[in-house]
């Protein structure tokens, strides 16, 4: 039985504030650029202002793109183009300034932090600062087994719990939220299909590397063997992230649900994190008001869960890679939101007439009798 109370969050997590909303929606219609002629750079600026609860809304100065890492046991059977238990060397190429978020991060000034829950390597092969967090080596294969126990999922749930806490007592104003696994794709379909009452077709999509039709077939059949695991446990979310998620899945629903907590906004990049999301919706409602939708990927489970938590994407430029890639790129976007909304002079008020003058159309008032 595990400890932790997650209707605690439901309790916790208050909706951003509707009243500085309004402010700000009232000062962009004073703004000089006709309100709407920005597009959903307004409604940008005042989501943003009313997570800061702030008018006008506050420059994103501390962004940092957060990136849980694990291997999923599921990868064995083929479902990934990547081999089983790779995972660790993506971190690494990351690490090294090799992949896409590397390029995007140092072009934007932005600092990756890589946490480690469940990778299939040695963790002296990798920073201190990557694994201390590290949950066990590897997930299990979920199409007929638990991926974590219970103990195991409490304990990574806890880790994302710390790891949003250290964001935020670090000044982070804003997350970009991105996993590095292999077969994580495939668990994120399971939770979606088994949250949306979806068959496994409806959500299984070819990867950040795209698949061939065969391997395409073997995630369809693993996806719904591992639903069938899934469906029994729907009504206590963290054994549903440990009979068919991972320590990374159940690392990036903890932080998800903190941060709405902290009221740190959160950039969501790809199906993986999109699946935990959904999670968190379960566990409490009010959580995805703070979440925005980076990118569409293509991958339907994440269509299929986006929909559902009524988010829609800022971009769509196609970009599979995952590992926070995608999200990075809608990063300038809020930036910009946010200058704008700022920074846009108000109209001129109308001229009035002073108040010592009479105005010329009108005639002077009659002096009262005694008057001289």
């Amino acid at each position: 039985m595990s400890s932790l109370n997650l209707d605690d969050f439901t309790d916790l997590i208050e909706r951003p504030d509707g009243g500085v909303r309004r402010d700000a929606e009232a000062r962009r219609e004073r703004q000089i650029v006709p309100p709407g002629a920005l597009g959903r750079l307004d409604d940008l600026g005042e989501w943003l202002a009313a997570a800061q609860s702030a008018v006008p809304v506050r420059p994103v100065e501390q962004p940092r793109v957060v990136l849980f890492a694990g291997d999923h046991g599921v990868a064995e059977l083929g479902v990934s183009a990547r081999p089983a238990g790779g995972a660790g060397e993506l971190v690494r190429e990351i690490l090294e300034g090799g992949r896409p978020v590397s390029v995007l991060a140092r072009r934007l000034g932005v600092a990756v932090r890589i946490v480690d829950m469940a990778l299939d390597c040695d963790p002296e092969s990798l920073p201190e600062a990557v694994v201390r967090h590290r949950v066990r080596r590897g997930s299990g294969r979920i199409d007929i087994e638990d991926a974590l126990t219970l103990e195991e999922a409490e304990a990574a749930f806890r880790a994302g719990v710390a790891v949003a806490d250290e964001e935020a007592d670090s000044g982070t104003d804003l997350v970009v939220l991105g996993d590095v696994s292999v077969g994580g794709t495939t668990a994120a379909g399971v939770l979606v299909a088994a949250l949306c009452g979806t068959d496994a077709s409806v959500v299984t999509g070819r990867g950040g590397v795209a698949i061939d039709d065969l391997a395409w077939m073997r995630k369809c059949a693993a996806i719904r063997d591992a639903l069938r695991r899934a469906r029994p446990v729907l009504g206590d979310q963290l054994q549903l992230l440990a009979t068919v998620g991972g320590a990374d899945l159940a690392a990036i629903t903890g932080f998800l649900l903190q941060s709405a907590v902290r009221k740190m906004p959160v950039v969501l990049d790809g199906v993986v994190v999109a699946a935990c999301a959904l999670v968190g919706q379960r566990i409490a409602f009010r959580a995805p008001d703070w979440w925005l939708a980076a990118h569409d990927s293509g991958e339907p489970g994440q269509a299929k869960a986006l929909d559902r938590m009524a988010l829609e994407p800022l971009l769509d430029p196609g970009v599979k890679v995952g590992e926070g890639a995608g999200g990075l790129l809608a990063l300038p976007l809020v930036q910009a939101a946010a200058a704008l909304a700022a920074e846009l002079p108000e109209k001129p008020k109308a001229s009035q007439a002073p108040e010592d003058e009479a105005p010329e159309d009108e005639e002077p008032e009659d002096e009262e009798p005694g008057q001289e």
